[in-house]
């Protein structure tokens, strides 16, 4: 007990001064109060159209003009700022799918993390009560674009609801942009790894494979059962949380990365008439065809990772949005757990190396993963009349080499970006100064 104490203790004197370095996080932006112009950006709308010199402007948090900036006359003495972005880049808000940020802050310190509970079948958790507002990671990942992010639960076969955030926000309440979107399901495996710590680490069959599947399958068909009762009984909180997915009014997001197991879940969710979308996906490409053909959408997960087979290809992860791009398949770019979210663009921008044209990268990472959540009405390129969430970069936002933000706005919003990071850099470099 004594030994366990002194962990404790230092865990939370950790944690305690961890948490005070680098002073406070900016404070949200007030509502948009005056009408904004950028003049001269290359912009990059979102949906593969490229302006090379643009004009853009947006009021009450909503863009009013796109257009190129050589075929319109624009009086500057009608907007209240003015933005000269010549030589500089425009792209709407970047998203982040598929993260656990705002629901874990350190990842060694328990406390901090709320992404999962316990429990197999925990369909009614909602990660948006969960998520923080206040967590000190939030501003690193907005300072290279990732303005909205789709916070997720893990854990257990079924995880929980979704939801989608814009990052700057009192409050989760203010946070909200769309509220349990989804349900997400880890589909069983069929493989088990043995984890380096046993001596064995190699993967071997699942012996329990078919009963898992067999087990899920029905709790599915119960939740179905239960949704056809208009006013039940007895409300089940579980299956309460699923009633959206029968009528496809929230999608179904399935976490798998074996070919089989891929083809094996969308079969699953069409027998249910669900909205569906796969989730990591490593095996995406051998697939590809049966993707299209079934129109699954599909959230890749990090390319920056080596292949899952020792005879694929070593580059296979850069390769794969190359092939599904050209097969046609709907695809949007993720990145593993909650501060990695901050190099997205950079997971892009090395699959624009292997083939992938540059415009539908950048629609991987903002109109792609728009028309994924259901929220493409609104966001995820630079339309008029759609929300005025989008950042200028002094470079190629794709490229760590150029990518440098210098003005971020969310729903018209002008937003604070400074962050942890930079206020550390600010002081150690005053220190080596001196």
């Amino acid at each position: 007990m004594t030994n366990k104490r002194i962990r404790v203790s230092f865990i939370a004197l950790f944690t305690t001064c961890f948490l005070s370095m680098g002073g406070q996080n900016p404070v949200p932006a007030p509502a948009q109060s005056g009408s904004i112009l950028i003049m001269g950006a290359t912009a990059h709308l979102g949906n593969g159209t490229v302006i090379a010199n643009s004009a853009i402007a947006f009021e009450d948090g909503k863009l009013t003009l796109v257009a190129d900036a050589t075929t319109i006359r624009i009086d500057r003495t009608k907007y209240k700022t003015v933005y000269d972005a010549s030589g500089k880049h425009v792209y709407p808000g970047f998203i982040a799918p598929n993260t656990t940020l705002g629901l874990v802050e350190i990842e060694a310190v328990n406390a901090t993390v709320d992404y999962a509970d316990i429990g197999q079948y925990n369909a009614n958790l909602r990660s948006l009560v969960a998520y923080n507002t206040d967590s000190e990671v939030i501003p690193t990942v907005r300072s290279n674009g990732v303005l909205l992010a789709q916070i997720t639960p893990q854990g257990g076969t079924i995880s929980g609801s979704s939801s989608v955030m814009q990052l700057d926000a009192w409050n989760w309440e203010d946070a909200a942009y769309r509220v349990d979107e989804g349900l997400h399901l880890n589909w069983p495996q069929m493989r088990s790894f043995g984890g380096w710590d046993t001596g064995n680490p190699e993967t071997k069959k699942n012996d329990q494979y078919e009963k898992d599947v067999l087990a899920l399958s029905r709790f599915f068909e119960e939740a179905r059962a239960y949704a056809l009762q208009p006013i039940p009984e007895v409300k089940n909180l579980r299956f309460e949380a699923m009633r959206g997915l029968f009528d496809q009014k929230i999608t179904l997001y399935i976490h798998t990365d074996n070919a089989k197991t891929i083809q094996e879940s969308v079969l699953f969710a069409e027998r249910f008439s669900m909205r569906k979308v796969l989730v990591g996906v490593s095996d995406a490409w051998l697939v590809a065809d049966f993707l299209k053909t079934n129109h699954v959408p599909v959230i890749l997960g990090r390319t920056q990772s080596l292949p899952s087979r020792e005879d694929e290809d070593v580059a296979q992860k850069f390769k794969t949005a190359a092939l599904l791009q050209e097969k046609g398949v709907l695809f949007a770019f993720s990145n593993d757990g909650f501060w990695k979210q901050r190099n997205l663009s950079f997971q892009a921008g090395q699959s624009v190396g292997f083939g992938l044209p540059m415009e539908a990268a950048i629609s991987a990472l903002t109109l792609n993963s728009a028309m994924i959540l259901g929220i493409d009405k609104t966001c995820g390129s630079l339309e008029t009349g759609k929300d005025a969430t989008l950042f200028i970069s002094e470079g190629d936002a794709l490229d760590m080499r150029t990518c440098q933000v210098t003005a971020a706005f969310i729903q018209g919003r002008t937003i604070d970006l400074d962050n942890k990071h930079k206020q550390l850099y600010k002081r150690f470099e005053q220190k080596y100064k001196q």
